[in-house]
């Protein structure tokens, strides 16, 4: 019965470790994506390319 609550004791405490370590990484700003904004202005023009694209066939089709 004795090795239950170390166990127990052992795992809470490695659990507790692992959030403050989240908590801090995330606050430091270790998961922040730096790399899709750069990218995102490649893709701009596709995206508005493919919706002017839809709007123009709409339009044809529809006079």
């Amino acid at each position: 019965m004795g090795v239950i609550y170390i166990l127990i004791t052992i795992s809470l405490s490695l659990a507790i470790f692992f959030l403050i370590a989240f908590i801090k990484s995330a606050k430091s700003g270790q998961f922040d994506d730096s790399y899709t904004p750069s990218v995102r202005m490649l893709f701009d023009d596709e995206l508005k390319s493919k919706k002017h694209t839809k709007s123009t066939t709409n339009t044809k089709l529809n006079s």
